[in-house]
């Protein structure tokens, strides 16, 4: 009986880590509190487990690009604002910065971070970001999410985007998306002509588009 629990501890033990034998039954006579003991120990080497033996938890990272100048574009600020009260790590700059978010995302790629991508942008900051999802499909980095706010003239969809989402203004400036070769997510163009209040600069402060937006990132992030 000995030996069969601690055959069976041993398969809760760390990482391949030996704690010696279990000094269960090995006397006739023996105490509740040696048992009590005992199956604490258990329960001890299982957390043990748990924690440095199960695979790291990727979570998600999300970057939100401003359109022209940076000033029509705070309503990101928002988005971002409301992922952060959730935990999600999210970061808004200017769509100028698009080819240093890259070497950031590559630099923690190299790093073995696996966070799941998401890419969020307004006008320029919508063109970019599907420039960014571009040059990420030839490094095989995927994107999870990708939303585009209004572009204009922007280039189709790469394959390595697993769904993408666009909001624009069919009688505005927008355009809808298009999946580019080899693309095979789930693509979604929502039209909000039929809100009057809603135009190319202040779309991004829309509460139902934020509240999509919002909804469809932790979705992501619970899904890691």
């Amino acid at each position: 009986m000995l030996a069969k629990l601690n055959s069976l501890l041993s398969n809760f033990l760390p990482c391949g880590a030996n704690y010696g034998p279990v000094a269960l039954g090995r006397r006739s006579v023996q105490n509740d509190r040696n048992h009590v003991a005992t199956f604490l120990w258990v329960g001890v080497v299982a957390v043990i487990t748990l924690l440095h033996c199960s695979p790291a938890r990727a979570d998600a990272r999300v970057i939100l690009l401003r359109g022209w100048f940076g000033v029509f574009s705070t309503g990101l600020d928002e988005i971002a604002d409301a992922l952060k009260a959730k935990g999600i790590r999210a970061e808004v700059t200017g769509h100028l910065h698009w080819r240093t978010a890259i070497d950031d995302i590559l630099r923690e790629r190299a790093e073995g971070k696996t966070d799941a991508l998401v890419l969020v942008g307004h006008s320029q900051g919508a063109n970019n970001v599907i420039d960014m999802a571009r040059m990420l499909e030839a490094k095989n980095v995927p994107v999870a999410l990708l939303v585009t706010l209004a572009p204009y003239k922007q280039e189709p969809i790469p394959s390595n985007v697993m769904r993408a989402i666009n909001f624009y203004q069919s009688t505005g400036w927008g355009a809808p998306i298009t999946a580019g070769t080899g693309f095979r997510g789930r693509l979604s163009n929502i039209d909000v002509t039929e809100d009057s209040t809603v135009s190319h600069i202040n779309i991004d402060k829309s509460t139902r588009v934020q509240a999509e937006i919002a909804r469809d990132v932790e979705a992501i992030a619970k899904a890691n």
